[in-house]
């Protein structure tokens, strides 16, 4: 990998754990608003969808600089399927095997699963990339005109 690349990848991570920072407050708040009126696992649902769309729009433009299209926003949710049902397993063993305060517990699970949100979104939002490699030109900006 050239020292381009590396910085380029390395420019990416640390953008991902911005919006990481972003997203997980943001996703935290919506469910503490929502855990009183609705059972907790509801809320971290519907909290999780919200926060997603959310973190789409945010990876797209900053963090890997891409264009949002109609396909690739399609296509994230099903990278999130990996940190969605990391997060549940989390969340659930961490409720009932641990006792772990419902109000704390989502956010010790999303932890555990940054590694896996990060390879799988960039694979995604940047086709033709694999997990490790990019192109020596840097993060792909496909002429589409399906723009979300």
């Amino acid at each position: 990998m050239s020292d381009h690349s590396r910085r380029a990848q390395l420019g990416q991570i640390v953008r991902f754990a911005l919006v990481g920072g972003v997203n997980t407050g943001t996703f935290f708040g919506i469910y503490l608003l929502l855990h009183p009126w609705m059972p907790y696992f509801a809320a971290y649902t519907l909290a999780f969808v919200l926060s997603m769309i959310g973190s789409f729009f945010m990876n797209t433009y900053f963090t890997y600089r891409t264009r949002p299209t109609w396909k690739k926003f399609l296509l994230f949710p099903l990278t999130n399927v990996t940190n969605y049902v990391i997060q549940s397993a989390g969340l659930y063993a961490l409720v009932s095997w641990a006792g772990m305060d419902t109000r704390i517990a989502p956010l010790v699970a999303a932890v555990v699963a940054i590694p896996f949100t990060f390879l799988l979104s960039r694979k995604i939002l940047i086709p033709g990339t694999g997990a490790a490699s990019e192109p020596a030109g840097g993060p792909s900006r496909e002429r589409s005109s399906s723009t979300v």
